[in-house]
């Protein structure tokens, strides 16, 4: 699938610190429908996406659920391919991720998975980074994106 503009929104977000949206069009589809909104910036030589917890982010322990942050990290793997790499974050697939969860995510406070690309081949991104809130760690993980040829 090829994409004449893309299916998400990439706009600079006025006042923001150089925070860009990246947020579907389609707000059907599952990163809207279910991590709701969502923003990027470069950080030298990271990508930090940013999602705002809810509710209904939360598991019965009042913390951010652990679905929540694996969805979270698969989204962040293509938005570090799209800001830092040379991929299209549309037409790929996630073929690794490996999370290690080490700490609770507090619902009151943004999410950030923070993500290097460690080696990027023509068909491959090797990324790792962790989720954070300020200070505080939530998960390290790495994974593997095989970056698909655009289709017409």
């Amino acid at each position: 699938m090829a994409f004449d503009h893309l299916p998400f929104d990439y706009e600079p977000i006025p006042g923001e610190d150089g925070w860009r949206g990246w947020n579907l069009h389609d707000e059907t589809r599952y990163n809207a429908a279910v991590l709701g909104e969502m923003r990027v910036r470069r950080e030298g030589d990271s990508c930090r996406l940013r999602m705002f917890p809810e509710r209904r982010h939360t598991n019965l322990q009042d913390v951010v659920h652990g679905a929540t942050t694996l969805g979270l990290i698969d989204i962040a793997l293509f938005a570090a391919m799209h800001v830092l790499g040379k991929g299209e974050a549309g037409p790929s697939v996630t073929l690794e991720l490996s999370t290690q969860f080490v700490g609770a995510g507090d619902p009151e406070r943004p999410l950030d998975a923070v993500t290097e690309i460690v080696r990027e081949t023509g068909r491959l991104a090797f990324c790792r980074g962790q989720v954070v809130q300020d200070d505080d760690v939530v998960a390290s993980f790495s994974g593997i994106i095989r970056k698909m040829n655009s289709r017409k």
